[in-house]
């Protein structure tokens, strides 16, 4: 079974290939900081559900409309059956984030995304 972690990409590494899954790139951290290794932006929600989240907070609904990007925008399908081939290949995978908030971000919904399409969760 693949095991898929999260943290903020200001924490310390993780195990398996650290992945941004954000569509901005984070401040303070520089292009080339090892904290970042591969930065899949296309999985990432769009800007307009990414404003509509911070906005409303509405995370139920946040999670349900980012899901249906993953599965409905070609970007976010290719980019998301990538990240699936490079979870199975290394068996594990650090999804990083750059959001305050560790409950309720995309990464929080991505990894179980992952999970599912995975066979763990």
């Amino acid at each position: 079974m693949v095991q898929v972690e999260i943290k903020r990409v200001y924490e310390d590494a993780g195990e398996g290939p650290r992945v941004l899954v954000d569509r901005k790139w984070p401040r303070g951290i520089s292009k080339e900081d090892e904290r970042v290794g591969k930065w899949f932006k296309e999985v990432a929600p769009t800007d307009e559900l990414r404003k509509w989240f911070h906005a409303s907070g509405d995370f139920a609904n946040f999670s349900r409309k980012y899901r249906k990007e993953l599965s409905e925008r070609e970007e976010s399908r290719e980019a998301l059956e990538e990240l699936i081939r490079l979870a199975r290949k290394s068996g594990k995978l650090t999804l990083v984030y750059a959001s305050k908030d560790e409950e309720h971000n995309n990464a929080v919904v991505l990894k179980k995304v992952l999970q599912e399409r995975l066979g763990g969760g």
